[in-house]
């Protein structure tokens, strides 16, 4: 377990935290897909999905009860489309709704924004919006079973005032078929692709400094990883998560045996965020070890959290100082196992990943990449 010196970080795996969600340790039940919280203030939740297509795409839509960044509103529905294609274009499309334009089931994952849905059952999933000119239909089959680490609720700060953010990988991998229309294009391609959903309680800033988050597929093998650091009320503990699968089966998900490194390290122009051409995962188990590394090829989302805020609290959050940031890359992953010092194994293939940045950048202990003493 990677907690906070101070013992504020907590990823729920007591007996008493399984009884109390109403949730098994391991098997996954179809209403956790379901709407898990409110919707009043203070409370967020999203479904998000993400593909890689064999046609070089890749397509990123997420449903939301309320923006990310103020879940101090009440109901306000949001709906994005992240289309990046073959020829570089790239089509970033946010659509805002009205409350009573919102539903959502609480027994399984039934999610509608007007006429746009997200719905399915662990295993298979049908997600159709439009945003302006451009609209999706995705259908979505399961390839790895829904997993989450633990219990999937995360707490923050000492017992009885804990603070949550949860996370669920209901489909850590699976065939995505797409169909995708731009004005009068029109495309279908299938590949790689994975459905998550996450909620909580406070605003995730108030919580979380930052974040990787990655998920990819090479040869026979699907990884989930992500390392959480917690804001500085919190003792900027990390929490890593790990799901390690071969051939649909989960073979490794123990955070305790995983460490992680950073590697090839600069300013972002935009965003002035430290962010990392290269990751690396290694599981250790005994004699076997894991590596699976990312490296960078292209960002293909900068996003500075406040530009899509009103003009008041764009005001207000430059005054309190804040100044979050959100990337999305695009790149290669290599997924190795070694037994000793011997490889056995070694797959390529795309990925995609994230890095949210909630806090000041923080560069304690991070060596600056400088490539002209690289070149």
């Amino acid at each position: 377990m990677h907690r906070s010196e101070s013992g504020q970080l907590r990823l729920a795996d007591r007996p008493a935290d399984y009884k109390r969600l109403g949730i098994a340790p391991v098997k996954v039940a179809e209403f956790e897909d379901g709407q898990r919280i409110g919707t009043e203030r203070g409370c967020y939740e999203w479904w998000y999905f993400d593909a890689h297509l064999d046609n070089g795409a890749t397509i990123v839509v997420v449903f939301y009860t309320k923006p990310n960044v103020s879940p101090n509103s009440p109901l306000a529905p949001r709906i994005t489309i992240n289309i990046t294609l073959p020829d570089g274009r790239i089509f970033d499309k946010l659509l805002d709704a009205k409350p009573e334009l919102f539903s959502a089931s609480e027994s399984g994952c039934d999610v509608r924004i007007g006429t746009n849905r997200f719905v399915g059952d662990l295993h298979r999933y049908r997600i159709t919006a439009t945003i302006e000119e451009i609209s999706v239909d995705i259908e979505l089959t399961g390839k790895v079973r829904a997993w989450r680490p633990k219990s999937g609720h995360l707490y923050f700060g000492a017992e009885g005032q804990e603070k949550l953010f949860a996370w669920l990988p209901s489909v850590p991998q699976g065939l995505a078929s797409v169909r995708y229309s731009i004005g009068n294009e029109e495309h279908r391609a299938s590949g790689s692709g994975y459905h998550d959903h996450n909620w909580g309680d406070v605003p995730m800033q108030t919580l979380i400094h930052n974040w990787y988050w990655a998920r990819a597929s090479a040869g026979p093998y699907t990884i989930i990883a992500s390392t959480i650091t917690a804001a500085a009320a919190y003792g900027h503990g990390t929490q890593i998560v790990y799901m390690l699968a071969k051939d649909g089966r989960i073979i490794a998900d123990d955070d305790a045996k995983v460490s992680f490194e950073l590697d090839r390290v600069t300013i972002d122009g935009k965003t002035g965020k430290p962010v990392a051409d290269v990751m690396h995962y290694t599981y250790h188990d005994a004699e076997t070890r894991y590596v699976v590394s990312f490296e960078r090829q292209k960002t293909i989302l900068q996003a500075i959290l406040t530009e899509r805020a009103p003009l008041l609290k764009r005001i207000i959050a430059r005054l309190v100082g804040f100044d979050g940031a959100y990337h999305r890359f695009i790149g290669k992953v290599t997924i190795e196992k070694f037994e000793g010092r011997a490889r056995l194994e070694s797959f390529e293939d795309r990925a995609i990943w994230e890095l949210m940045y909630f806090g000041k950048a923080r560069l304690q202990g991070i060596a600056l990449y400088d490539s002209t003493t690289h070149a």
